[in-house]
């Protein structure tokens, strides 16, 4: 199933009658979306962000659905931003009237925190800009080798945007961070891995299904139930302390022993069997 974008296209794209963003569930229950606007190497646009945060919202809300899987196709992940050509630049202007929520989509990178259902970037080329915020926002990331990434703010005259300065620090720590959003230098996927920004590096012909392997294992082996809670417990627990956390804990985990899973987990361990979670209710 792909989810196709409006008749225009940003970035003076607007002839090409390939969907923006492509949408297929696999049947171990992953949704792979995949930018699919490869002539620009997929930079960010209200034609890829208006159908990305349709497919996310059909994702969620699908019980077949358990992992998201974020990739672009052809040589990038995400560039950017898509700011046309040179001559377009003077209408950036703000006395323009430019709309940045436009152009984001109506939503920030950080709702993706938000979702119940993991979701899973598969980084296969650029990965700049927006592009490396969205990245950040999702959970687990995979990259093929050699793939280049920046922040990129600063060397456009930009600031740090749509929360990456909140989410960038808790990836790779203050001291990483700070050279990488002050400098806007290019690092690639190699150095993104010891900064601990992505977990895993492959060679680029085996990226999809390494990361597809990795979000399969996540929707056939673990309770979405417990999957959604772990992902909550924490994004909140980030920005509090160890007591509340503990407590928050406490409690999750009185509530989790009163559902299925937790029978259904254990009895499939010991019948050495694979699991047969529900669906999120």
């Amino acid at each position: 199933m792909s989810i196709a974008a409006g008749d225009k296209a940003g970035g003076g794209n607007a002839t090409s009658v390939e969907p923006a963003v492509r949408y297929e569930v696999t049947p171990a229950g992953v949704a792979v979306l995949t930018l699919n606007r490869p002539e620009r190497r997929n930079a960010w646009g209200p034609d890829i962000a208006r159908p990305f945060y349709a497919a996310v919202d059909s994702a969620d809300a699908d019980p077949g659905v358990r992992v998201l899987l974020v990739t672009g196709a052809g040589q990038g992940f995400c560039a950017g931003a898509d700011m046309g050509s040179a001559a377009s630049v003077g209408s950036l202007d703000q006395s323009d009237g430019v709309d940045v929520a436009d152009i984001v989509g109506g939503r920030n990178p950080h709702s993706l925190t938000t979702l119940r259902k993991p979701v899973i970037a598969a980084i296969n080329g650029a990965c700049a800009g927006f592009g490396l915020t969205l990245a950040a926002m999702c959970d687990v990331r995979f990259a093929a080798a050699g793939a280049k990434f920046a922040t990129a703010f600063p060397r456009r005259g930009l600031i740090a945007e749509h929360g990456i300065s909140w989410i960038l620090p808790r990836l790779v720590g203050w001291t990483a961070a700070m050279d990488l959003l002050l400098s806007g230098r290019t690092f690639r996927a190699e150095e993104a891995a010891e900064l601990g920004f992505v977990n895993r590096v492959v060679p680029a012909e085996q990226l999809l299904a390494e990361a597809l392997s990795y979000a399969e294992d996540i929707a056939l082996q673990c309770s979405p139930a417990s999957v959604a809670v772990i992902k909550r417990q924490a994004y909140t627990d980030v920005e509090g302390d160890v007591v509340a956390a503990t407590a928050r804990a406490e409690t999750l985990m009185n509530e989790s022993l009163t559902k299925p899973d937790v029978i259904e987990g254990i009895t499939a361990f010991f019948e050495k069997r694979p699991p047969n979670f529900p669906p999120l209710e």
